[in-house]
């Protein structure tokens, strides 16, 4: 069968209209106190290019507590609570990331109603592990980063949309939702919905043969469809599917005439459940299938002066700082990406994102705001950011789709943008341009490569 297609099995949940949400858009205007949905563009914004970098699984206090302790600068802690009340120090962290249960449970279990103190009962963090998840990187353990968030902007209040793992965090990423599935890794399909001809394929998205759990609306029953957002027409997923269309900040830069790619693993690359255009049948099958490109383009066209209007660059499995991967190889990864900007001639109309899809899951002591995940780490980097500004208003992951919307003219996708705040704190588009900064690469110790030789990633993250 050709990819995309849709073939004609049993129902698995009852059948749904694909038609655009027309109470949401009712609901949004009102929310927005019956203004146009269009938002203004921010005013004299010298911004033309966005740049938004997903890396992988870190809490903030795991990656940026130390520098903000250090520097008198930001909200971090240094020692964290358990289930029992025992006070455990963060040990400096290890620069090969260990593996860590995140799931939805999880996640909620560590929340613990705002207590902040399950992260011992989560696997790969009791006792016997040493509390492995309470534990934080030193500055110069990540160069790189730190140099950003040193001379830049860092967001002490950024949280996850959802407290759920990638798969969930990355369909949030572009729709600002979730399209109703529960966020929850897609899995192998369910024996009752098994076909003869099915054979498992790389990645989480149309294109897998994976399901996820997914509910018409909440508190409904979850069904098992393919782990797949159709496209307008219902095409994509491998079977009949519930699952509706739901936009995209890609059809809404479309819409608006602008430029946009997404860099990302492709299907012969490990990080290829990351991808995230591949979750989407009208990105993988149509005819924004052209604007999705290995991850390995980017820091070329940025080096150019090719980058779009809008780019989001997700890394792949060994630069990903990911679980069982090393902090350093990611750290110089990012250090090559942001070089290439800053050395290009967009380097002056851009503003960067950097922050991590979820928590890993490593303790943080912030205590999500109701309707939010865990707090992850942010920083902000363009000529027009504060110098050495932290930001603390209150910001999820759909901010950063806020600030491109806003910038761009471009419609809320959904209720969490519209009101989500935008960044406006963190810039100032009448100071005089900041510089870049030189970023330097640092030798990766030869135990590291050799551990990761030794240990490779496992293709389906259980992480």
């Amino acid at each position: 069968m050709t990819r995309g297609a849709t073939r004609r099995a049993r129902p698995i949940g009852r059948r749904v209209s694909r038609r655009p949400a027309v109470a949401v858009v009712a609901l949004l205007s009102l929310l927005l106190g019956g203004a146009s949905l269009r938002a203004v563009r921010a005013g004299g914004s010298p911004i033309e290019h966005v740049v938004i970098i997903y890396m992988e699984n870190h809490s903030f206090d795991n990656v940026l507590a130390r520098l903000c302790v250090r520097d008198r600068r930001c909200d971090g802690a240094l020692s964290g609570e358990t289930s029992d009340g025992t006070i455990v120090p963060l040990r400096r962290a290890d620069d090969i990331v260990p593996g860590m249960s995140h799931g939805v449970e999880t996640q909620q279990t560590i929340i613990n109603g705002g207590g902040m103190n399950g992260w011992d009962l989560i696997k790969g963090c009791a006792p016997d592990t040493g509390y492995s998840c309470y534990q934080g990187f030193y500055p110069e353990q990540i160069p790189t980063l730190s140099a950003l968030a040193r001379a830049y902007v860092i967001s002490d209040r950024t949280f996850q949309m959802d407290p759920i793992p990638t798969f969930g965090a990355h369909l949030e990423l572009v729709a600002a939702q979730l399209a109703g599935f529960k966020g929850e890794h897609p899995e192998s399909s369910p024996s009752e919905q098994q076909h003869p001809d099915e054979v498992q394929a790389k990645g989480w998205g149309c294109d897998s043969n994976r399901f996820a759990p997914w509910a018409a609306a909440p508190g409904d029953p979850y069904v098992w469809p393919p782990a797949c957002v159709p496209a307008p027409d219902g095409s994509g997923p491998v079977t009949d599917s519930p699952v509706r269309w739901v936009p995209t900040i890609m059809n809404r830069m479309d819409q608006a005439g602008l430029s946009w790619k997404i860099y990302a693993p492709q299907e012969q690359d490990e990080g290829y459940i990351w991808a995230t255009c591949p979750y989407f049948s009208e990105c993988l099958n149509g005819p924004q299938r052209e604007n999705y490109l290995p991850y390995q383009d980017f820091a070329p066209a940025a080096g150019a002066g090719d980058l779009p209007n809008l780019s989001i660059l997700l890394p792949d499995m060994d630069v990903s700082q990911h679980n069982h991967m090393s902090m350093l190889v990611g750290d110089n990864w990012l250090a090559e990406q942001v070089n290439a900007i800053m050395s290009g001639p967009d380097w002056e109309s851009t503003a960067v994102f950097i922050t991590y899809d979820d928590c890993g899951c490593f303790y943080d002591h912030v205590a999500p705001p109701p309707g939010l995940g865990l707090r992850v780490p942010m920083v902000i980097v363009s000529p027009y950011a504060k110098p050495r500004f932290t930001d603390s208003t209150q910001a999820s992951y759909a901010s950063m789709l806020a600030f491109t919307e806003h910038n761009f003219g471009l419609e809320p996708l959904w209720i969490s943008d519209a009101t989500a705040y935008d960044y406006a704190n963190s810039f100032d588009y009448s100071q005089k341009p900041l510089g870049s900064i030189e970023l330097r690469t640092r030798p990766v110790p030869a135990r590291v490569t050799e551990w990761v030789r030794d240990h490779p990633s496992d293709p389906d993250d259980p992480t």
